[in-house]
């Protein structure tokens, strides 16, 4: 009889960032994740840590021999502020790597085991991708990368993501890019762990991007992300467009191929 799966997921919000999210997208980060892996995998056996909680983190670090593997979701926290709430979240990154695990790394995941991994972050020189990423492009090592198996050579997807991975650990493998950040898809291996990361969201659906988009908007015209509300809706609108062309199967064939590979 085959195994279940086990998986930890690492939340990558703090408790305000979390309500903002479960206002626009109808649960936490964590949640919304564990929802479509039961999709993809409806035997799992899926737990939640927070990192900042030390009782939750520690109790996850004492039991990851149990986890087939670990998924570090995304979050609004920017890395480079290094409040103790993030390095908290580094903190139990590097311990993970210590335990011979799979690490799937979504957007401000990947920026958390970047930096644990001795990596470094910055804001993105080419702008942000608000709601969507667009013209993907899988390289010739990404071509090869089982994280890509089944996926189209240039692709759109959720994405919302201020940050960018500007300095990869040593020995990564780029796998994909855009003209926005040049690190969108990363393979490393670090310790004795192995990490699949992505710098967008094969985790969201387009509705809930342009929901959280709605819900930062004055802020986002405020900081110039946008040149006027023309703009913004015009953005909405693209978005709303490609959510219509988007197949649920391509949306979440990195987590799918992941899953598979850790089985």
């Amino acid at each position: 009889m085959m195994t279940k799966i086990n998986l930890l997921i690492v939340e990558g919000n703090i408790k305000k960032d979390t309500e903002l999210f479960t206002k626009a997208a109808g649960s936490s980060v964590s949640e919304n994740l564990k929802k479509l892996l039961l999709v993809l995998e409806p035997t799992a056996l899926i737990k939640i840590v927070h990192p900042g909680n030390k009782n939750e983190a520690d109790e996850a670090l004492k039991n990851l021999i149990d986890f087939s593997g670990v998924i570090f979701t995304g979050g609004a926290m920017r890395i480079n502020d290094h409040t103790e709430e993030i390095l908290k979240h580094i903190d139990f990154a590097k311990k993970c790597f210590k335990a011979h695990k799979k690490i799937l790394a979504i957007c401000w995941g990947l920026q958390v085991c970047t930096v644990a991994a001795g990596g470094k972050v910055s804001k993105g020189k080419n702008g942000a991708h608000i709601g969507i990423a667009s013209n993907i492009e899988i390289n010739d090592k990404g071509k090869k990368h089982p994280i890509y198996k089944n996926k189209k050579n240039f692709f759109n997807t959720p994405a919302f993501n201020f940050d960018e991975v500007c300095n990869i650990p040593k020995e990564s493998i780029i796998l994909s890019s855009d003209k926005i950040n040049n690190v969108m898809g990363l393979h490393f291996y670090v310790e004795l762990s192995e990490i699949w990361g992505v710098q967008y969201h094969p985790d969201y659906f387009f509705d809930q991007t342009i929901a959280l988009t709605k819900i930062r908007k004055e802020k986002l015209i405020n900081n110039n992300y946008f040149a006027s509300n023309k703009d913004f809706e015009r953005n909405i609108s693209y978005i709303k467009n490609e959510e219509k062309k988007l197949k649920f199967d391509d949306r979440c064939c990195e987590i799918r191929n992941w899953l598979n590979y850790i089985k």
